[in-house]
């Protein structure tokens, strides 16, 4: 079933069943009604509040009252002292070292688990009783992050308290400290003359700007620079890094309004499916590419689109000229060149280029040719019977995923995609073959267009603040086919896509297809992210979905560890679910308000708009202090 459809429709009036006797009293019925509706217009008129941007401050259409919401930045502390809060629950804050907590990358947590591979950094979340039921303080002195495209190049010190990039990344020009603030100046460990230089000579060896690439994957992507640098150029990255391999990188990325997950690349598929990426990189990730059977290349091939191309730069590419520099022998940089070369041959991967610093290569279009040439090579084989979409703690295979079938040597697997811009509303290849049951190239238009009009509403008489740059990170937890995405496409935002692993349609491969980001989730466990790393949250039936599965409650926590201080959420469901969200989160220090759906009050769906209050930790200890005042 297509996911984002309206809720029902109510009857406008019952069916009315007259008599002989009741016929005298239809003209005071029609009076009665008619004015009971002129004042209904009357009232409407008088009362209603479209959303104005005054300073900062929110009003939203709603059902059942006629007090603002206060989408304010103010940066001052917010009493608990609400007698609201006494009919349901009051949460307490965490302890101020809880201030970035990350559920299933726990560090402590992370240690029971075995260190091969990495496998101690994947996801391992917290058992019911490990969990957490206290809200997540922000650090003393934080404020709302720059504004887009500002952000991009600085972040508030207070908001991510750690100086350790910018000692030990210092000749490299990661990170620089400036009083009060952070300045990304957009260097890398490969970036000696920046990261615009350094995609410029990427650029030079294909094509970036003409539509084609749309989707990238960076892999151990140290602040994200490569990722932030490439947004002007329209390509949308999906960097990830471990927690805390170097402090905080994906906290900066983040805050820095730039695209960012932690993961790792260890024992289990990375989450998000087959043919996702036009194009993977990977300078000096630090990743042994060479190493057990080829595993980690050969998941960059399962999620590398067809013809989409790998970029390597850092050891040992052009190791002639850096092996005294990297302290490595020759002899040890030539052989995990060769065995890089080899192992990209036998994914049929053709090498596109080696220039200076950088080696690209490219997947084929097709596996017409590798399956003939695997016939005669043992190793790695094509993958029999494996569900290359398939990606939630699912491990990783010494295989190759199979593409799909095609007739001719021409053809692209799977479908050729549009360039972008045309390909966010372009019928995605996967719909058009069929592979979606249910779903045609019509409804998926009708989608697009109902996500349009969802949006607008939203807009214009929600929370406008959404059409003025108020936000920027955006968390969809309910993506659908990706209309909510494609509908703030023009915007200066960008939406991370969830859809549940337990889907039995790929809705995360369109997604993609349509050139959006996103990654599997099940929303019973907590998002591999920092805390206040989204301005935005829309949730569409989540709790509906949720609410036979797992505590609603744990998800409303996560979801306010997720959302920044003044954070906005937008919840979408019937109206007896969000009553008992919206007693809830009286004791999250939201405030919120009930909407009428956008088709009309006669809609059995309503919305929640809530904004979380801006308050932070309380200084308990001389750590935290030295935090606030170094």
């Amino acid at each position: 079933m297509m996911q984002g459809n309206m809720g029902k429709e109510l009857p406008v009036s019952p069916k009315i069943h007259q008599t002989d006797g009741k016929k005298t009293n239809l003209p005071w019925i029609i009076g009665t009604a008619g004015l009971c509706f002129f004042f209904y217009i009357l009232g409407s008129l008088q009362n209603s509040s479209t959303v104005k941007l005054e300073s900062t401050k929110v009003a939203v259409v709603r059902c059942n009252s006629n007090s603002p919401l206060d989408f304010g930045a103010h940066h001052t502390s917010v009493g608990t002292n609400d007698d609201s809060y006494a009919q349901d629950i009051v949460l307490e804050p965490c302890d101020i070292k809880y201030s970035e907590y990350t559920p299933c990358e726990d560090l402590d947590r992370s240690l029971k688990f075995d260190r091969d591979r990495l496998i101690y950094r994947e996801r391992h979340c917290p058992t019911k009783d490990e969990k957490l039921h206290c809200l997540i303080p922000a650090p003393p002195g934080y404020k709302n992050p720059f504004p887009w495209p500002k952000s991009r190049d600085y972040a508030w010190y207070a908001n991510v308290p750690h100086k350790e990039l910018t000692v030990e990344k210092a000749i490299q020009n990661w990170i620089q400290y400036e009083g009060d603030k952070f300045h990304f100046p957009g260097g890398g460990t490969m970036f000696s003359n920046g990261a615009d230089a350094y995609i410029n000579n990427i650029k030079a060896l294909i094509p970036l700007t003409d539509g084609y690439i749309r989707t990238a994957l960076d892999t151990g992507c140290g602040v994200a620079s490569w990722g932030a640098y490439l947004l002007k150029r329209d390509i949308l990255t999906m960097s990830f890094a471990p927690r805390d391999t170097h402090e905080a990188q994906v906290q900066f990325a983040l805050e820095r309004g730039v695209p960012a997950i932690i993961g790792v690349m260890a024992s289990q598929r990375l989450p998000y499916p087959a043919r996702a990426f036009d194009m993977a990189h990977c300078s000096r990730c630090l990743i042994p590419w060479k190493d057990y059977d080829g595993i980690y290349l050969l998941e960059v091939d399962r999620v590398l689109r067809p013809g989409g191309f790998w970029i390597l730069s850092g050891p040992p590419v052009n190791w002639k000229a850096h092996w005294k520099g990297w302290q490595r022998t020759q002899e040890d940089l030539k052989q995990e060149m060769d065995a890089i070369e080899d192992l990209a041959a036998r994914l049929c991967w053709k090498k596109v280029v080696e220039k200076g610093d950088l080696a690209i290569w490219q997947k084929p279009w097709n596996h017409i040719e590798c399956v003939k040439k695997h016939k005669e090579v043992l190793v790695p084989q094509i993958c029999k019977g494996d569900d290359g979409d398939k990606a939630w703690y699912t491990k990783m295979e010494t295989c190759i995923t199979p593409l799909p079938k095609v007739k001719r040597k021409k053809d692209v697997a799977g479908g050729k995609i549009s360039k972008w811009p045309a390909r966010a509303t372009a019928v995605p290849p996967r719909i058009l073959a069929g592979t979606l049951p249910g779903i045609t190239a019509e409804s998926f238009n009708a989608d697009t267009l109902l996500w349009a009009e969802r949006v607008a509403y939203y807009k214009s008489s929600l929370i406008t603040p959404l059409a003025q740059g108020r936000y920027r990170n955006i968390m969809d937890m309910n993506s659908g086919l990706g209309g909510f995405a494609a509908a703030l496409a023009s915007d200066n935002v960008w939406v991370m896509n969830t859809v549940s692993p337990d889907s039995k349609d790929s809705n995360l491969g369109v997604i993609f297809e349509r050139g959006f980001i996103g990654a599997y989730q099940d929303w019973c466990e907590p998002f591999s992210t920092y805390p206040r790393t989204y301005d935005l949250i829309h949730a569409n039936g989540i709790f509906s979905m949720y609410q036979d599965r797992c505590d609603i409650f744990d998800i409303l926590l996560e979801m306010d560890r997720i959302l920044r201080p003044e954070g906005a959420v937008i919840i979408r469901d019937d109206l007896e679910v969000l009553n008992k969200i919206k007693r809830m989160t009286n004791g999250f220090q939201w405030e919120s308000k009930l909407a009428d759906h956008e088709s009309g009050p006669f809609n059995s769906e309503k919305i929640l708009v809530a904004v979380k209050s801006y308050w932070v930790g309380a200084v308990e200890s001389k750590r935290a202090l030295d935090m606030t005042t170094s």
